[in-house]
């Protein structure tokens, strides 16, 4: 028997990266899995390497709507949600003096509003289904400061105080709130996060990529199957007893 056997999930930003590695776990556990993502193309091909456990799901998390259809169509199709990944995010580096009322605006819906409103849409199936698991993710950003990311590092940490808040408002419907703060994990958005450091601190392209990956202590960068697995454990009940909690995956850079 499978760990997440008979469990259904939805992970927002599913299609690729980190996502993907996430939606590829769960299905190995038995999970039945909505890939929800703008990158619909993307996101069908993630789906259809899943078989019969995966569904391509259109979501724009800035879009109260587009999270509600989303979710009503997989409780539809599948009978309910035990699972919610909130995976979907997006980063932009930017100093005070050229932060724009858009990025924050952006940031801020896609990183904060998302997890939110996509929380408020699952709630009510997880609450059906007995209880369930949400698993937001947060970010290393939200643990500490860092020069230039103030509006990202800010929508990260309010990501692990809405994980807290959540728990405690959940937890006697028995639904467990969990975050995951990964630290630098290789995927195609670092070369975006290595490009942007490369212009506020003058190093050629792949310098700080290189860099960050020497720092951390286990003498790597992180790959998604590390944030996959921690996943499928705050998922499961093997995680029974764990809540309002946010996990560090990030090779020991942060100790809390």
């Amino acid at each position: 028997m499978k760990r997440l056997d008979g469990k259904i999930a939805i992970v927002t930003g599913g299609a690729r990266g980190i996502g993907r590695a996430i939606c590829e776990a769960l299905a190995r556990e038995g999970a039945r899995v909505a890939v929800a993502d703008l990158l619909e193309q993307d996101a069908a091909e993630t789906a259809a390497a899943l078989g019969d456990a995966g569904m391509a799901v259109p979501m724009d998390v800035t879009e109260q709507s587009s999270i509600q259809d989303g979710v009503a169509r997989v409780a539809d199709a599948w009978g309910g949600i035990d699972i919610l990944v909130n995976n979907a995010g997006i980063f932009n580096m930017a100093s005070i003096d050229r932060i724009t009322p858009a990025d924050y605006r952006r940031q801020y819906d896609v990183n904060v509003g998302g997890t939110i409103f996509a929380c408020q849409a699952v709630v009510p199936h997880l609450r059906k289904r007995g209880g369930g698991s949400i698993i937001n993710f947060a970010s290393q950003a939200g643990r500490r400061g860092e020069a230039n990311v103030t509006i990202y590092c800010s929508a990260k940490a309010a990501v692990i105080s809405i994980t807290q808040s959540l728990a405690l408002e959940l937890a006697g419907d028995r639904i467990r709130v969990n975050g995951i703060a990964p630290g630098v994990i290789d995927t195609p958005m670092w070369e975006h996060v290595d490009a942007q450091f490369a212009e506020y601190e003058n190093k050629p392209k792949g310098q700080k990529k290189k860099e960050v990956g020497l720092a951390v202590p286990l003498g790597r960068m992180g790959d998604p199957q590390d944030v996959a697995d921690p996943v499928v454990f705050l998922a499961s009940d093997e995680a029974r007893y764990v809540t309002a909690q946010t996990l560090n995956v990030d090779g020991g850079n942060w100790m809390s």
